[in-house]
């Protein structure tokens, strides 16, 4: 068995095929439990956030499982498997704990460093295990990954300036709008990302925060720690969107609703008592919040995930990212290394367990042919024999977890295994990532299957 990593991205997709296999917080619950139910899967936990989707499971054969979790994101997305291979990438055993790495560093986000991904997976991690679709190879990886991405953020400056997709949205927001000070923004959502959103605002200078949630109650709680932090904030309800628009310079949607919640209609109401004021909209939604149709309506600019992927398509981390790269390099060194040494234990136990079973057979054999023995001389014959094997087995038994411990070595556990005749099963260790499995990471679905395809045939490719 081993790790698996099928995903979608800002990377590898646009943000029109993102929505559709945007994964709502009701629909992880379901969408785990069917994953469990497949043939290939033991284990999954499944990283949902506003740029990217990817599951993370174990899986009993590679093709096997790529079949299961791909069958499921493209029934939830009501897609056909051909319509999402080219945007689906996927990662294999080492690979794929690499690139979990990679994520929780921060070095694989829309934006370089945000530190928002280490919540989105502990969160995630959280799903899982609530579900009980963790086992010990999916619970150790995420929590090596999230001391990763602490230790990243500890000991770089890769998140300096606090950025995240929310930031850089309202960056732009402020220069549409001349800046944000004493303005007034609608916040239209109270999650996690609103929350965000309303502290951005807050360091921006906002005159006044109003907050419209489905569950008037976290739009309250929202809105009276606004008020606590010294904002005039305020509730509005969802159906009054556009009394709300028409009072606000800026609106923030983040609802993570399926279907838009700000439409056409309501904010064409909104713009007849605007007095031709300006109107600027920040779309976080995945999938939008905001009719793509609003941003034809005049005087109404949209700033949303697609535009903000064209503009930080291009921008780079800098030296703080390549010392964040070092650290995950180096972290997933010592993991694959730690992986490859507990593989091999059970082959140790295994042979300590053969040789202390062939001592007692030649001490009862001894106490059958010498039943006279003196019992204190018969003790001591049985501890010199049990220090000579455990002295002749010391050594090898030592250098076989260190030399597994590098790519490759589990050759040095399979000719223990021959050569003392161990039994496979009693020795067999399940779910450890290898990192010198033949297929590279990183490639897509639809290169994935065309390889299987080969494989099948008996090519070489």
């Amino acid at each position: 068995m081993n790790l698996l990593t099928v995903g979608i991205s800002h990377h590898s997709a646009p943000v029109r095929v993102l929505e559709r296999v945007a994964i709502g917080g009701d629909d992880v619950a379901k969408l785990l439990g069917e994953l469990l139910q497949r043939e290939h899967i033991c284990e999954a936990f499944i990283i949902s956030t506003c740029n990217r989707v990817e599951v993370y499971a174990v899986a009993e054969t590679f093709h096997g499982g790529l079949d299961d979790v791909t069958s499921v994101l493209a029934r939830h997305a009501g897609a056909e498997v051909g319509e999402l291979a080219d945007h689906l990438y996927v990662y294999y055993a080492g690979a794929a704990v690499e690139h979990l790495f990679s994520v929780s560093a921060g070095l694989d986000s829309m934006v370089v460093g945000e530190a928002q991904i280490l919540g989105q997976l502990r969160q995630a991690y959280g799903a899982a295990d609530e579900n009980g679709t963790v086992g010990k190879t999916l619970h150790e990886l995420a929590q090596q990954a999230l001391r990763v991405g602490k230790r990243v953020h500890a000991e770089t400056g890769i998140d300096a300036e606090g950025a995240s997709v929310v930031s850089e949205a309202l960056a732009d927001a402020e220069v549409a709008l001349d800046g944000l000070t004493g303005r007034s923004a609608l916040v239209v959502g109270a999650g996690s990302m609103g929350g965000l959103a309303s502290a951005q605002l807050k360091r921006a200078g906002i005159g006044e925060v109003v907050i419209a949630n489905r569950t008037a109650a976290n739009g309250e709680r929202l809105a009276s720690s606004l008020r606590a932090d010294g904002v005039a904030a305020r509730t509005a309800d969802l159906t009054d969107l556009s009394s709300a628009i028409a009072a606000a310079d800026l609106v923030v949607a983040c609802t993570g609703a399926i279907g838009a919640v700000v439409t056409e209609d309501v904010v064409a109401a909104a713009l007849t008592v605007r007095d031709d004021r300006p109107l600027l909209c920040c779309d976080l939604g995945l999938p939008r919040d905001i009719a793509p149709e609003v941003a034809g309506l005049p005087g109404v600019t949209v700033v949303d995930l697609e535009s903000l992927q064209q503009r930080l398509s291009d921008k780079q981390g800098g030296n703080e990212s390549e010392r964040a790269a070092q650290i995950v390099a180096e972290e997933l060194r010592g993991y694959l290394a730690a992986q490859r040494s507990a593989e091999v234990t059970p082959t140790v136990t295994a042979l300590r367990k053969r040789a202390a079973e062939v001592v007692d057979g030649e001490l009862l054999r001894l106490d059958s042919r010498l039943p006279e023995l003196d019992g204190d001389v018969r003790d001591e014959l049985a501890r010199t024999v049990r220090r000579v094997v455990d002295k002749l087995l010391h050594t090898p038994t030592v250098r076989v977890k260190q030399l597994a411990s590098v790519p490759g070595g589990a050759g040095y556990a399979d000719a223990l295994r021959e050569l003392f005749e161990l039994d496979p099963q009693t020795t067999a260790v399940l779910g450890t990532p290898q990192a010198d499995e033949s297929l590279p990471g990183g490639v897509t679905v639809a290169q994935a299957r065309l390889r299987g395809r080969a494989e099948q045939d008996g090519e070489d490719r």
